[in-house]
């Protein structure tokens, strides 16, 4: 049954005042201000309706998550299924869904990475490689980037290449330092005789969209082999597809020693994270005492058969190669629109359907964030960057919807231009 106008505002009102009471009211007042303060009521595919009517191309796609958009029908009948035979693990008894994803993670990635602990995030992906990578090498310290984002929990915040989210918190977990991304000597430089990794994600997500050059992750992998020390690879937000490959590393055939994942592998239905590693990694860790790291809800069976679900999806649908192609469409149409509009636009960069368009001014991008909400597309800025707006849609976008986005976008800075006029 639909509601009424009234009975819509009623409801939106009541939902702002309780996320003022009781939820975030500084967030809710910056959802007001950049015009997402609507009610997400459902969604399908590249699509969110809201609970008004109005429906919106999810060019945010969770930050990674809707990767094969929302509710996929393989996904959502995956995990009903599970749900009629047993939900979550009783943590006693074998869990063949968790058996089959961690052979289906070994097959798949990047060569050695033979063992998996199942978690329910990106941040706790990286937590478990940080106590892995410690475990197993001795060492106590890890090199990370400027600009890196790797989680918000206490040590992948210690990780975490951005003042503003760390130094609330400090002391931070001791050994962490940050040298420049796409800079293979500087991590050279700071290796220790107590670094026990470097840990990287492929292309920076909210550091702005920054893809390294060709021959960074080859060096670094060399210099980590050299001085030997683990290389951690962080693809919560660039695997399963997201950049062309199904994973990031195999644009330059990098063999990681340690792989984060999530965000997209649960297949836009369930929350789940997953830290890889090699079986020489793993006998370091978990032989004596297999329960040294372990986690509740961690591999539960409705997450693991989502995953599975996911995880065929990407390969039947062909999303990678749909990335690739799709997504330098994309980028080619970001590019002639920033090259039209030089005084507020710097560029626009990215790998399959990571994309982001630099801004001169973060104001500006916001600006141009609230008018395409309002024209029926979503996007957000990078956390790390915030002159860079993301697109980060579901890999099963069409031609057709990317040049609406294109045209939506475009709509949105010359607004932006004509209301700063001589500002800019």
């Amino acid at each position: 049954m639909e509601m009424t106008p009234a009975e819509v505002e009623a409801v939106t009102q009541d939902v702002i005042e309780k996320y003022q009471k009781f939820v975030n009211p500084t967030q809710v007042a910056l959802l007001k201000v950049g015009g997402f303060d609507h009610i997400e009521h459902k969604a399908e595919g590249v699509r969110i309706t809201d609970l008004e009517g109005n429906i919106y191309i999810d060019c945010l796609g969770g930050y990674g998550v809707f990767s094969l958009g929302h509710r996929h029908p393989k996904v959502v009948e995956a995990v009903k299924k599970q749900l009629d035979l047993i939900p979550m693990a009783s943590k006693t008894f074998l869990n063949k869904p968790l058996a089959d994803l961690c052979a289906k993670l070994a097959e798949i990635s990047p060569g050695g990475l033979q063992y998996s602990f199942i978690s329910n995030s990106g941040a706790e992906a990286a937590e478990a490689a940080l106590k892995i990578a410690r475990m197993a090498t001795g060492k106590t310290d890890f090199i990370a980037t400027v600009g890196a984002y790797h989680g918000k929990t206490m040590g992948a915040l210690a990780i975490t290449g951005r003042e503003v989210y760390r130094k609330p918190f400090e002391p931070m977990l001791p050994g962490g330092s940050f040298v420049p991304f796409d800079d293979a000597p500087a991590i050279e430089a700071a290796i220790t005789d107590k670094t026990a990794a470097v840990i990287l994600e492929p292309v920076q997500g909210e550091g702005g969209i920054i893809v390294p050059s060709p021959d960074y992750f080859p060096r670094v992998r060399e210099i980590c082999d050299k001085h030997h020390i683990l290389l951690i690879a962080d693809e919560v937000q660039t695997g399963l597809g997201r950049t062309g490959k199904m994973f990031a590393v195999n644009h330059w055939d990098v063999k990681p020693d340690m792989m984060t994942l999530a965000k997209s592998l649960g297949g836009g239905v369930m929350p789940i994270g997953a830290t890889l590693a090699t079986a020489e990694i793993w006998g370091k860790v978990f032989h004596e005492n297999p329960f040294i790291h372990t986690s509740t809800f961690g591999g539960g069976e409705l997450a693991c058969a989502a995953a599975l679900a996911a995880l065929e999806v990407i390969y039947e649908e062909g999303l990678p190669a749909k990335a690739a192609e799709n997504g330098a469409y994309f980028l080619h149409g970001l590019q002639a629109i920033a090259e039209k509009h030089p005084k507020i636009l710097k560029e626009a960069r990215g790998l399959g359907l990571m994309l982001g368009v630099e801004f001169t001014d973060s104001d500006i991008g916001k600006l141009v964030i609230g008018t395409m909400v309002h024209r029926g597309v979503v996007a957000a800025y990078t956390l790390n960057n915030p002159k860079v707006i993301r697109f980060e849609p579901p890999l099963v976008i069409t031609r057709e919807e990317i040049d609406t986005v294109l045209g939506v976008f475009e709509a949105g800075v010359l607004d932006a231009i004509e209301l700063l006029g001589d500002l800019i």
